[in-house]
């Protein structure tokens, strides 16, 4: 659940396979070694089977949303970076917009675990290093936005500047083989594609990597008016959530599957999400833009896009992910809804899951799921909401240190409840 501290391990029939109490975090994923990794209130935290805590490290600046276990034993996180208003206003942001706080950027940052609570910093890589603006002609990062789609336009979405949340990254995928990093820029209703294979030294620059482009985007797709490559007719993401690369010996793999959100759409609500999945213009260890569609990134339609056949049934405002599935289909987690379910390629459910779990703890087969609304936001919310979940195939490497013995349901029946 996103508001208690439990985590199950359940099987398709919705028996408990396992459960961890006082596994604190939102985000927690299972590693091949049968260990758990989780990121809570800032804290990253590495769990034995047993729920025992083997890890813990708080980054000095603020963790947030999502990790990657890297195949060498290191971490990527995601690392909020404050900027004051006269930094803001240097890097060439127009002083209307921003708020006397300033606001927040970006970093990602892969760190070493040093057990049982602290890590070394290996390699780092900052939006602020890669920024352009049209505002103002006195800062070293002038330039023509529309030139320059490798680069971020520091004024673009000045709205969000009022309430100091720029980017609002969510989401973060490793490709092992490209040696490349995904990162979702949500607020920009956009995916981002890095070069990893850079040094720290060469990430801050344009030049260097397998790339030979330093920390620069090497691709970026969802919204081409941000980097003034397109119109709002043109934006296919809206706030999504959880891109990945769909991983080898999987149906389509090589491929990005996303959730998107539909929160963001002209400054409303578009009131439905979807998932789709693209196929990225790979060229060498680049990316080809379209010189005849106003120099935009591809593809121009998703290869393969869910929705459910009413659109306003599947709508998940924040949160939420979706997974590729060895059958080929794919399992979708609508997280404000609380709910789990898994589609063919053709779009028929074939399995759903209602969260039962609430902040109070499990829920009464039987009793209504309290309805909230959040201040705020245009969005109703469950009070069964959930980050995300992942699903994990019988021969899954961790899955051998748990007895997976069925222990009944999470939901309690009452006498005479079915």
């Amino acid at each position: 659940s996103h508001l208690a501290d439990y985590a199950y391990l359940i099987a398709p029939a919705g028996l408990i396979a396992h459960r961890w109490e006082d596994i604190i975090g939102s985000n927690i994923r299972m590693l091949e070694n049968g260990n758990l990794m989780s990121l809570a209130g800032r804290v990253l935290n590495i769990f034995d089977p047993a729920g025992n805590v083997l890890w813990q490290y708080r980054h000095p600046k603020t963790a947030h949303h999502d990790f990657v276990a890297l195949p060498n034993g290191n971490v990527l996180l995601l690392v909020r970076e404050d900027k004051t208003r006269a930094a803001v206003i240097a890097a060439g942001a127009n002083p209307a917009f921003v708020p006397p706080h300033g606001f927040n950027t970006e970093r990602i940052v892969e760190v070493r675990p040093i057990y049982p609570d602290s890590a070394v910093v290996v390699w780092e890589w900052s939006v602020w290093d890669h920024l352009v603006q049209d505002y103002d002609p006195a800062q070293a990062n002038y330039g023509n936005v529309a030139a320059h789609p490798e680069l971020i336009d520091i004024n673009y979405i000045l709205r969000q500047m009022q309430h100091g949340d720029w980017l609002h990254a969510n989401g973060l995928d490793y490709h092992p083989e490209l040696d490349q990093i995904l990162l979702s820029a949500r607020n920009m209703s956009e995916i981002w594609i890095i070069d990893h294979s850079t040094t720290t030294e060469q990430a801050a620059g344009r030049r260097g990597g397998n790339s030979g482009r330093g920390g620069d985007l090497l691709y970026r797709w969802g919204n081409p008016q941000a980097y003034r490559a397109g119109v709002f007719a043109d934006q296919q993401l809206f706030w999504q959530h959880n891109p990945y690369w769909i991983p080898e010996g999987l149906p389509g793999a090589g491929n990005i599957l996303i959730f998107n959100n539909g929160f963001e759409y002209a400054g409303r609500a578009r009131g439905y999400s979807s998932v789709v999945e693209i196929t990225p213009p790979v060229s060498g260890s680049g990316y080809d833009r379209d010189e005849g569609a106003g120099s935009r990134y591809g593809p121009a339609q998703p290869t393969w896009t869910y929705t459910s056949e009413n659109p306003a049934d599947f709508y998940s405002s924040l949160m939420s992910n979706a997974q590729r599935l060895p059958n080929g289909n794919t399992l979708i987690v609508s997280g404000m809804q609380g709910m789990i379910f898994e589609v063919t390629p053709a779009g028929a459910t074939v399995w759903q899951y209602v969260i039962p779990v609430a902040e109070t703890g499990p829920i009464d087969q039987g009793d209504p799921i309290k309805v909230q609304r959040r201040r705020g936001l245009q969005t109703w919310w469950w009070s069964n909401s959930i980050y995300r979940a992942y699903q994990y195939a019988p021969d899954y490497p961790g899955l051998q240190y748990y007895d997976l013995t069925p222990q009944g349901t999470v939901e309690r029946y009452r006498d005479g409840a079915e």
